[in-house]
């Protein structure tokens, strides 16, 4: 809440909350302010809501979905009404799931503003640590009580001067023995051609094992297919397509002639023919695009766009090239070219996602930093206010060229989690940072820990709980930090949040289906090992 000394300065503000976000996290805390009364304004830098979810993420990652609960259920459920499904859908189509955000957002009186980006010169205006107005790209100047920073790159607390940390820590950093560089998966293939090095390998020192750097895990678009050819929109070749970038899979493919279509991405099922197209976990090209992120998270909007472009022609090219290239097993092209963009997805940008796959961005360096052991052995927090359960999930942040001459990837994190609490220090900065912001994508946790806070369904529950935090902080004039966690926690609750292992049973109890894995279905025939590492056998990676 301003001080006195601030309202003097500016004596009008325009909202009691501006969420900076328009992502599944961002439309939730809106929704969860505005329906506790607040004057809620939602700035979305691009033209769509719903960021990954409506974005092409077809597949929820709902980890233990019985840990899901208050507006994220919601949304699950009303996709479960769109589809006449009696309960959640985990599974839906890109478009159901915007349609869904809108209409709560509309129903709990919303004003949203689209094509709203941040000035990228000028920071946001501050009185000792309180945000008193941001200013858009167009030299506009907003004021609130509340900001909340829903973005996944982290904007907002950055231009804020809030602590983070992109790339990886290293092992020392928390103790965990999966942080830092990894060790090299090798694949056995060359990483030139008779014109040199291949595209999108790097040439550099490997650097030690366990080491911190700057990389993250890469990125990709997760595409939204049919064979359905009234509902089709062919793969096309992309302007600057550089059949070199496919090179290493034409070695890969003369190893595994009978290699199928659905072999080189990870499928799963979505309503109405179409599948979520995501990158095959453990082959060396797929859909995602090796060494493209590393400068996202702190580039500027014009790079940023340029990045997203090269992201776009490379998954397009990918397609291209197994639909069209003779240097690609007749079967496999065959079936390839029995596929495309589902057009009635993504309609104004004719059937291609809005949103790249940011996996990883800024990550705050908050009050509390979840860290791998606040997901295996000190599971229990006393201010919880959601809980997580994926597992540690971390695509290859790195394809690299070894000393022999052969091309190897790097970043691979895995393992089982157990449903863990996450506190609400994870969302707050530090006080003397800023005193009326949370931070509820970008939380704060170490790059492994990341691997499974990662998931859209626990965005969406701390976006409920910041949004539910903005309307505690305005009424009782308090920073973030000091305010009563007792009150949020009760008032989540009463929102049927999730937020402790006895939420979680309650929950249990009251769902008709088991605990165990959500109605996410994996194509069967993706149960073939033809092409894949055999020391990576999940195919849950997303």
């Amino acid at each position: 809440m301003p001080s006195q000394a601030q309202n003097t300065h500016q004596p009008h503000l325009g909202h009691d909350l501006i969420v900076y976000g328009g992502t599944a996290a961002g439309v939730l805390a809106a929704v969860a302010s505005a329906r506790e009364g607040l004057s809620t304004l939602l700035l979305e830098p691009g033209d769509h809501l719903g960021g990954m979810v409506s974005g092409g993420l077809g597949a929820t990652d709902a980890g233990t979905p019985e840990a899901i609960g208050g507006l994220a259920r919601e949304v699950f459920n009303r996709l479960g009404e769109h589809y006449g499904l009696d309960g959640p859908a985990w599974t839906h189509e890109p478009s159901a799931a915007e349609h869904v955000f809108r209409e709560m957002l509309k129903e709990a009186g919303v004003t949203v503003r689209f094509r709203t980006r941040l000035h990228e010169n000028q920071p946001p205006e501050k009185i000792e640590a309180t945000l008193a107005s941001i200013t858009t790209q167009t030299g506009e100047r907003l004021t609130a009580h509340q900001f909340i920073d829903a973005t996944y790159e982290g904007d907002l607390m950055a231009a804020a001067g809030v602590s983070y940390r992109v790339g990886r820590d290293s092992i020392d950093a928390y103790n965990e023995p999966k942080s830092g560089i990894r060790p090299p998966v090798h694949f056995g293939v060359s990483a030139h051609d008779d014109h040199g090095l291949l595209p999108d390998i790097a040439d550099e020192p490997y650097g030690d094992i366990g080491a911190a750097d700057h990389r993250v895990m890469a990125y990709t678009y997760r595409l939204c297919l049919t064979r359905n050819p009234d509902n089709q929109i062919p793969f096309d070749k992309p302007h600057g397509y550089d059949r070199r970038r496919y090179s290493l899979l034409t070695h890969v493919l003369a190893k595994a002639p009978d290699a199928r279509f659905l072999d080189m991405i990870l499928p799963v099922d979505l309503p109405n023919g179409k599948i979520d197209a995501n990158n095959r976990p453990g082959l060396i090209v797929s859909t995602n695009l090796h060494n493209g992120s590393w400068e996202y998270p702190e580039a500027s909007w014009n790079r940023r766009d340029a990045i997203a472009h090269d992201h776009q022609t490379y998954v397009r090219g990918f397609f291209y090239f197994l639909a069209n290239d003779h240097a690609v097993p007749p079967q496999l092209r065959s079936e390839a070219a029995q596929w495309g963009l589902a057009a009635d997805e993504f309609t104004d940008t004719d059937g291609w996602p809005h949103q790249l796959y940011v996996r990883a961005g800024r990550r705050m360096i908050g009050e509390h930093v979840m860290t791998a052991h606040d997901m295996l052995t000190h599971t229990s927090k006393p201010d919880a206010v959601a809980m997580g359960s994926y597992f540690l999930d971390s695509h290859r942040c790195r394809r690299i060229v070894m000393p022999s001459g052969e091309v190897a990837t790097e970043g691979g994190v895995g393992g089982e989690t157990t449903p863990y609490d996450i506190p609400y220090r994870c969302i707050t900065p530090l006080a003397a940072q800023a005193t009326n912001l949370t931070v509820p994508v970008c939380l704060s946790s170490s790059s492994v820990a990341w691997c499974s806070l990662r998931m859209e369904p626990i965005f969406m529950a701390l976006g409920h709980a910041a949004g539910l935090a903005a309307a505690i902080a305005c009424r009782s004039d308090r920073p973030v930090q000091a305010l009563d966690r007792a009150q949020l926690q009760q008032k989540l609750r009463e929102n049927n949040q999730v937020i402790s292992q006895s939420g979680l049973s309650a929950m249990r109890e009251h769902q008709h289906q088991p605990l165990g894995a959500p109605q996410v279905t994996v194509r069967a025939d993706t149960a073939r090992q033809v092409l894949r590492d055999p020391r990576t056998s999940d195919t849950r990676q997303r």
